[in-house]
């Protein structure tokens, strides 16, 4: 492994680790209040043979921002686009878990499709917002007078706010395991509460105004949509719109996972993310 850093085009660092030394490059995006070691479940089996990149996007990772510059959906995707140029990661596949995935999309709108590969999208919505027209965000039914009380309640306990969003969604499971408020649920509201709050709650703003929906049917790289059956914020349906509109997307839903299905089964994401971005040896065959 290899931590690296790049600098962005507004002077800010950003964090990347490298794992492998040769193969076909993937590059990790990870999720809201999240850092590189979301991947690290698999990262030594992938890094045999392929060339691994993790990054810590802005404001995420331990490292709040220095520059000032609010960690926006477009800010990220510059960033990704800057990242890109320092490592020379053209043509890689990219995998975007949750926000990772708005990141993708993002950069699809602003950037194009010349640079990128292929894409897996994990378990995300183009638009968290619910309304009238759209009931595919977050649980179906997260309006903006819902949001707008949730970044109050980021205001007021941001830890507890980021906790009680997963756990009182559509996962029965999550539900209990916050209610009992075992060890792993102490641990992840001890992470939180270390992490710089104002810029994580700026950049969630961000992200819950997003409109994506016409990046969608635009994709035209190979792309595996991987769901979580028993996600904690999408109904199936969400899912299913999405591999509607992607054009020759494979789309992937894991049953009994939860919104970090590439979590939940480690094994079968490597193998189906192995097939969208096949080693060297496998594509010179």
């Amino acid at each position: 492994m290899h931590a690296l850093s790049f600098c962005a085009d507004d002077g800010e660092d950003l964090h990347v680790w490298r794992h492998g030394e040769a193969g076909p490059a993937i590059v990790f995006l990870h999720g809201w209040t999240s850092s590189h070691l979301e991947w690290s479940h698999f990262i030594h089996d992938l890094a045999l043979r392929h060339r691994l990149f993790r990054w810590d996007a802005r404001a995420h990772g331990g490292h709040p921002p220095r520059t000032g510059a609010v960690a926006t959906a477009a800010r990220m995707a510059r960033d990704l686009d800057n990242m890109i140029d320092a490592f020379d990661l053209a043509g890689a596949c990219f995998v975007g878990h949750s926000m990772g995935a708005l990141t993708l999309w993002q950069y699809l709108r602003d950037h194009g499709s010349a640079k990128i590969g292929a894409l897996c999208c994990i378990d995300q919505s183009p638009k968290l917002i619910t309304d009238a027209s759209w009931d595919l965000g977050i649980y179906g039914d997260f309006d903006a007078a819902r949001a707008a009380r949730f970044s109050a309640d980021l205001r007021r306990d941001f830890a507890e706010g980021v906790l009680r969003l997963a756990a009182c969604g559509l996962n029965a499971v999550a539900r209990a395991g916050y209610e009992a408020d075992g060890r792993g649920w102490q641990r992840m509201r001890e992470s939180l509460r270390a992490q710089p709050a104002p810029a994580l709650i700026a950049c969630w703003e961000d992200l819950v105004a997003l409109d994506l929906r016409d990046v969608v049917p635009r994709i035209d790289r190979p792309c595996l949509l991987v769901h979580g059956g028993r996600s904690n914020f999408y109904r199936i349906e969400t899912a299913h719109w999405l591999a509607a509109r992607v054009p020759g997307a494979r789309l992937c839903i894991y049953e009994e996972a939860n919104h970090s299905p590439h979590l939940v089964d480690p094994a079968r994401f490597m193998a189906e993310l192995t097939a969208l971005a096949p080693p060297a040896s496998m594509t010179d065959e």
